[in-house]
């Protein structure tokens, strides 16, 4: 077995008292002394410092920024060329049967494009981009940066004492700006529902910001565990568990992220793997689809659980792919795929839970609204 890989962060984690376990090939914090629900609800109230420096960062880079965009749009059904300069936006890489191969981050950064991938899948996407758009575009895969994502309401305060510009950028803006000495990488996203930022800082500098960030009283390290509840009250799908090879972006309920131009009668609609499924859902619908689940009782439904129409059939109608504790909603929150004539808001389906058919209801996600500075 391959030795776990670490962040720039992993002795300060220790120093802190985190524990650690293997994530993605990483040797990644999992929670503080301050615990999970703890972590959660600061994150949710205050500013909370996660290590995300295991994500893939990768450079695309062509003889011009429009020569980049044509090659990337040939992977992902996004609108790459109608990307503002200082603009990020949510992508996901397709395969031909029209299923999700990966989800990422993309940004325009006037004469290349900059993107954030899976870890678990960072090493077969770069592989992935060499094999279909080289030699026309250069494909870097960074290995000298970290990433730090910083979020919640308090965000913009301590980061804007590190640099007040901060304050004027919104929601999916992405800036150059110098924090604690280093040339940074900043983009307003994140993935706990919360306003908050993504740095990208070079590895010499990354401990120096990091504990830049942690001297200010609001600012907690946060673990996995508390990352992984933020985003499920979210309704952020996770990779590999709520989405897969298998899922289209329909099913998934991320039609959204398909911009008009990529779709049937747009400027440059189609051309990207699995078309014509993905197309022909948009315009027909999905057989299945990904909703917000509600248990009924204070038992919460983790990824697996199967779930029924009723009480006694025999046969499951879907599955439950992310599921547990809700520190926000104080309560079991979960989501999974039923068919879409089930899919209504309101709607009692049961899960199975040792042997117990247990009643859900089917909800509108998210669990917790959004708290993005738009």
């Amino acid at each position: 077995m391959d030795a776990l890989r670490r962040t720039p962060f992993y002795d300060l984690h220790l120093k802190l008292g985190a524990k650690m376990v293997g994530f993605a090939s990483f040797d990644m914090p999992v929670q503080y002394p301050l615990g999970v629900m703890q972590e959660h609800m600061h994150t949710r109230t205050k500013a909370g410092l996660f290590d995300v420096s295991h994500m893939g960062q990768v450079i695309l880079r062509g003889a011009t920024y429009a020569a980049a965009a044509s090659a990337l749009e040939r992977l992902i059904p996004m609108d790459v060329h109608g990307l503002q300069p200082g603009r990020q936006r949510y992508g996901l890489f397709t395969n031909p049967q029209g299923g999700i191969q990966d989800d990422l981050m993309f940004a325009n950064r006037g004469d290349h494009i900059f993107m954030v991938v899976n870890a678990a899948c960072a090493d077969a996407d770069v592989k992935y981009l060499r094999e279909m758009l080289e030699p026309d575009i250069r494909i870097k895969h960074l290995q000298n940066r970290a990433l730090l994502a910083l979020q919640g309401p308090c965000a913009e305060a301590v980061l804007a004492e590190h640099h007040p510009a901060v304050c004027d950028m919104k929601f999916m803006d992405v800036e150059t700006l110098p924090l604690a000495g280093a040339e940074c990488w900043i983009s307003r996203s994140g993935y706990t529902g919360e306003d908050g930022f993504e740095i990208s800082v070079p590895t010499a500098a990354a401990n120096d910001l990091a504990q830049a960030l942690l001297a200010h009283e609001d600012v907690e390290f946060i673990g996995l565990g508390a990352r992984d509840s933020l985003r499920l009250e979210a309704g952020l799908c996770l990779y590999g568990h709520d989405i897969d090879p298998n899922t289209s972006p329909v099913e998934a309920g991320l039609s959204w992220s398909i911009q008009r131009a990529r779709r049937t009668g747009g400027d440059r609609a189609g051309g990207f793997p699995g078309a014509e499924r993905i197309l022909g859902e948009l315009s027909e619908g999905a057989p299945k689809k990904r909703v917000g689940l509600r248990p009924q009782g204070r038992a919460p439904m983790r990824e697996g659980v199967l779930i029924f129409a009723d009480e006694t059939s025999e046969t499951p109608i879907g599955a439950v792919t992310s599921g547990g504790f809700g520190p926000t909603v104080q309560g079991p929150v979960a989501m999974g795929y039923v068919p879409t004539k089930v899919a209504k808001a309101d709607t009692i389906v049961f899960g199975e839970v040792r042997g117990k058919r247990l009643p859900v209801e089917i909800v509108s996600l998210p669990f917790t609204a959004a708290n993005f500075k738009r």
